[in-house]
């Protein structure tokens, strides 16, 4: 299987990994950066939706690493010529993938660690939401990064259609405007929360129709055209 169509197949993957363990979180109640909830409803929840949280935690390293083969798909299989070889976009865009997981690893930590305070130290619940809030917030940076990056990759290559670079630079927007003001969020709602959400909807989006992109680039294999020589040549005298 070639690198390019290895890496589409990846991209499918995050994106079914992501939507998988968000209905899981929805499905137990977890309150969402976009919800007001008071602390006993947030204690309630991680108490008793423990096992959601696991298992929606135990599928996110998978989702990294198949984040990062995607990410690099995009960098290397859409490189044409000597000029989109060092393109800077491309490791724009890389870095963006990266430290979204970095970052969002950090976020599952805190939820995670929100399970043992719900059910042992509902003392430091407070300190804790607000840190996974934060970090939430935060970590949409990050994922305009990417979205700049590799949108603007595409632009430079031909690779990408008008739709799709426009969806990618539109989320990017939402994303980082979103992060900016994320701040206000941290013991609140942040009022622009949805804009986010609608951001991360549009990052799906972009990511399936880089990955159908990529899978379409795959090397085709063809059959010979012809048999192999064997003709001998004649003797010399």
């Amino acid at each position: 299987m070639s690198f390019s169509r290895l890496a589409g197949i990846a991209g499918m993957g995050f994106v079914v990994i992501l939507i998988v363990a968000n209905l899981l979180l929805t499905m137990a109640g977890f309150p969402t950066p976009s919800e007001a909830a008071s602390l006993d409803e947030i204690t309630t929840v991680f108490a008793a939706g423990s096992g959601s949280l696991r298992l929606a935690s135990a599928l996110l390293p998978m989702a990294w690493l198949l984040a990062t083969v995607f990410a690099v798909g995009v960098c290397v299989c859409l490189r044409r010529d000597e000029r989109t070889w060092t393109d800077p976009w491309s490791l724009v865009g890389l870095a963006g993938v990266l430290m979204q997981s970095v970052v969002f690893t950090s976020v599952e930590a805190t939820r995670l660690a929100l399970i043992s305070a719900a059910q042992h130290d509902s003392g430091s619940i407070a300190g804790l939401w607000g840190l996974h809030t934060a970090l939430f917030g935060f970590n949409q940076v990050f994922l305009a990064t990417a979205l700049l990056g590799l949108s603007m990759f595409g632009i430079h290559t031909g690779a990408i259609a008008r739709w799709h670079a426009g969806t990618g630079l539109l989320a990017a927007t939402l994303l980082f405007v979103t992060a900016t003001t994320s701040p206000y969020g941290v013991g609140s709602v942040n009022p622009l929360a949805l804009l986010g959400l609608a951001g991360w909807l549009l990052w799906l989006v972009w990511i399936v129709a880089f990955s159908v992109l990529l899978i379409g680039r795959a090397p085709k294999l063809s059959a010979p055209t012809s048999g192999p020589d064997t003709s001998v040549a004649p003797a010399s005298t």
